[in-house]
């Protein structure tokens, strides 16, 4: 057994955009920022009034206060970094279902990745400023284990944190997380549902019941329930089945100790989607010279199907949460969460590399006999487990002048994944290329493990600490440290090998371990109480063999002879809060650089962590009521990114980042009428997307941009019963929703189709 151990213990274009930014967030507050602030004429008393006290609720149902999680002590306006919070209210009035549809309320954030090679990305594949996100995704704050595609159903709201997370969440994307925030039960008696039906025979019903059981005691529980059975509009055979079921009871929620149980189980049985082969696309040329006549051949239709419909991805997850909190006084404040999670995913799919060995032109014969060979069996057999254990004090007290809420935790996490390895996976004849059949026979199909498989196990203890500082009623300073200590213990079970009659199962033994260290700090100058202006600087470190990934090759960063990955990010903004608070407006300009990224010496072809990413650029965003009824969530982003010390690595040889949008653009709007009515729409823009080079010939280097327009109207028929009707791609735009590292797959996007649903309420 072989044991390996680790030994470590300015660009013109952004300029520009940059100075338009700032013009945009600074002009409105350069007029409140003296010290002494005129109240809005809306404001000025009339008469003698000694003493006014008024209590208003100035969140709305787009416009979210603060994040959820306790290291955010204070609201959205006065934190010195990029974070959003979509609410349930704005994906429900969407019909948007999973966790990929919800985040396209945020922009340059999506699953523009289908895969490498004949792998396709199963679950929430989603890439945030330049990097995959995928491994950064949390629930109530605990890391969700699997790469499973996440229904909304049980959701309240979802906090998109942009920029390193390090200091927050420890090890993890090095451009931020996504923190999925559920429901719990709650002291008011209601009862909710809805039952949908659409294109492509969408079927879907959800359900949502919360009862007081002992109101002086403070005990309620609360049921969430989805079902559901459909197509795809853009694909043939692909389908979405699921089940899934989340109780929750709380004892004490009204009291100073309160204690919340939540358990959720998922159980999924879908058809995955492989892709369509980028035939015709534009950019395709003919892989061979051979074969001149795929440089002329149309596209295939995007609903095609090239596996089979006994492909299967088969999903079960349990999650048992405890949660509980207790005031020891109003400025002192226990928050503790302790979890067990396991996620199987048992999947396969009939995928294929369109390359010029297989499609068969017949000897450039009628294109109704081309045929694609599709000997790519994709595999998983992969189950995760998670136990963690999460302890957080809240304390606010003064030093002199200084206001202080110092939030300090500790957590104690352990993770287990592992994959087996299968056999029997059968053979598939080729498929017509421009009209395949799923429904073909299998020849010698019977998966079977092949008693290979890799193993691993990460311990991580962590703590942390968070000091925010508000220096009279104008500055406010952060100030937070973060230390993780993590072992990996791994081992990998190769494939059998028998030699003299006797079978043998090679086995690589991986052991890594190091402790890393994470910051933040920032400023922030409120003009007015309603804004501010602020400066923040952070780091993310992401340690090899960290996220089940280890390897024994040089060339790879999960090698544990090399450093972490280490991320710094700079960011400038400011934050707007409108009409008594119920508009939000932020503008922020960042910069990130990552580096220790593993590059080779051109000259004597050794391997060293000299590689260096930059991304950089300006986000802005607007979130609320603009006016009475009208309620906007939209969103806006630019990024320029490059390859500062290394190798390029996108296909067409640009220095930027692959499957990272340079331009995003998001837009969702309603308004309530009279008599029960309310309309509403939205629009998204994506720019190109470059993808990777791997040394396929003739394939589409980049995606075309795309806008897509949606809209929703809705009927209150009485106080217990409405109906909504949701169109999406009105103009049925063609486009290409993601595409895979080798350029010989993609996903479609969805073409024109709608949904009708029916919500209930008591």
């Amino acid at each position: 057994m072989q044991t390996i151990k680790s030994r470590k213990h300015g660009h013109s274009r952004f300029q520009h955009h940059m100075s338009a930014a700032l013009a945009t967030m600074l002009l409105p507050l350069a007029a409140q920022a003296a010290d002494t602030v005129p109240p809005a004429p809306d404001e000025v008393p009339s008469g003698p009034i000694s003493r006014v006290e008024v209590a208003g609720k100035t969140e709305n149902d787009f416009k979210a206060e603060r994040p959820s999680s306790p290291k955010y002590t204070e609201k959205l306006v006065d934190t010195a970094q990029t974070v959003q919070v979509i609410k349930k209210e704005v994906f429900e009035q969407q019909g948007a279902l999973t966790l990929t549809e919800a985040l396209r309320n945020t922009p340059g954030v999506g699953a523009f990745f289908l895969g490498e090679n004949g792998n396709t990305n199963t679950g929430d594949a989603i890439f945030m400023r330049g990097f995959d996100t995928s491994g950064s995704i949390f629930v109530d704050g605990v890391r969700d284990v699997g790469s499973i595609s996440r229904d909304v159903f049980n959701l309240e709201q979802i906090d998109v944190l942009k920029g390193p997370a390090g200091t927050d969440s420890g090890r993890g994307s090095p451009t931020g997380s996504v923190n999925l925030v559920t429901k719990k039960a709650r002291m008011e008696n209601f009862m909710g549902g809805s039952v949908t039906g659409g294109s492509a025979s969408q079927k879907r019903v959800t359900a949502d019941v919360n009862q007081v059981i002992d109101a002086e005691r403070g005990i309620s529980a609360r049921l969430n329930v989805v079902a559901q059975d459909s197509g795809r509009a853009a694909r043939d055979v692909v389908n979405d089945k699921r089940w899934a079921v989340a109780p929750s009871v709380g004892f004490g929620l009204n009291g100073p100790t309160r204690v919340v149980l939540d358990y959720l189980h998922v159980d999924q049985d879908n058809i995955p989607d492989g892709g369509v082969p980028t035939v015709g696309l534009p950019g395709y040329t003919t892989p061979v010279a051979t074969k001149p006549e795929l440089n002329t051949a149309p596209r295939v239709d995007p609903k095609n199907f090239y596996g089979t419909d006994r492909d299967y991805d088969k999903v079960k997850a349990d999650m048992a949460t405890v949660r509980v909190e207790h005031d020891f006084s109003p400025s002192f404040k226990l928050h503790n969460i302790s979890r067990y999670g396991r996620t199987s995913q048992d999947y396969l799919l009939s995928a294929f590399l369109a390359s010029g060995a297989n499609v068969d032109t017949r000897n450039n014969g009628p294109q109704s006999d081309w045929t694609l060979v599709r000997n790519t069996r994709t595999v998983k057999d992969q189950t995760n487990r998670i136990l963690t254990n999460q302890t957080a004090l809240t304390s606010m007290f003064d030093t002199g002048s200084l206001r202080h809420t110092l939030v300090t935790g500790i957590e104690l996490t352990n993770e287990k994944q592992i994959t087996y390895s299968l056999t029997g996976l059968g053979t598939l004849p080729p498929a017509n290329l421009y009209n395949p059949d799923a429904n073909v026979a299998i020849g010698n199909f019977n998966p079977t493990r092949t008693g290979a498989y890799n193993k691993g196990e990460i311990d991580t203890q962590s703590l942390y600490a968070f000091d925010t500082i508000k220096v009279g009623e104008r500055w406010i300073f952060n100030g937070g440290i973060r230390a993780d200590h993590y072992s990996g213990d791994y081992t990998v079970v190769g494939a059998p090998v028998t030699a003299n009659g006797a079978t043998t199962y090679p086995v690589t033994h991986f052991s890594v371990g190091d402790t890393v260290y994470n910051g933040k700090l920032s400023a922030l100058y409120k003009p007015t109480t309603w804004s501010s202006v602020y400066v923040m600087a952070a780091s993310s470190k992401a340690p090899p063999g960290s996220s089940f990934t280890v390897s024994g090759n040089v060339n790879s960063a999960q090698n544990p002879i090399y450093d972490p990955q280490e991320t710094l990010t700079y960011e400038f903004g400011g934050k707007l809060d409108l009409f008594k608070g119920k508009l939000g407006l932020s503008a922020a300009l960042f910069r990130t650089d990552v580096e220790n990224e593993v590059e080779q010496d051109p000259v004597d072809q050794t391997w060293s962590q000299t590689g260096k990413k930059r991304v950089q650029g300006v986000e802005l965003g607007a979130t609320g009521e603009l006016a009475r009824n009208w309620l906007i969530s939209a969103g806006y982003t630019y990024m320029d990114t490059s390859i500062e010390s290394g190798r390029l690595l996108t296909a067409n040889g640009d220095n930027a980042l692959t499957y990272t949008p340079k331009q995003s653009f998001n837009l969702w709007t309603s308004y309530q009428l009279p008599m029960g009515v309310k309309i509403g729409g939205g629009a998204r823009f994506n720019d190109k997307l470059l993808r990777g080079t791997d040394g396929a010939v003739g394939t589409p280097k980049y995606t075309e941009s795309y806008w897509v327009f949606d809209a929703v109207a809705s009927y209150e028929i009485n106080r217990n019963i409405d109906l909504r009707l949701n169109v999406y791609n009105i103009s049925d735009e063609r486009y290409v929703a993601s595409i895979n590292k080798s350029g010989y797959r993609y996903t479609p996007g969805t073409p024109r189709s709608a949904s009708l649903t029916a919500n209930f309420r008591f």
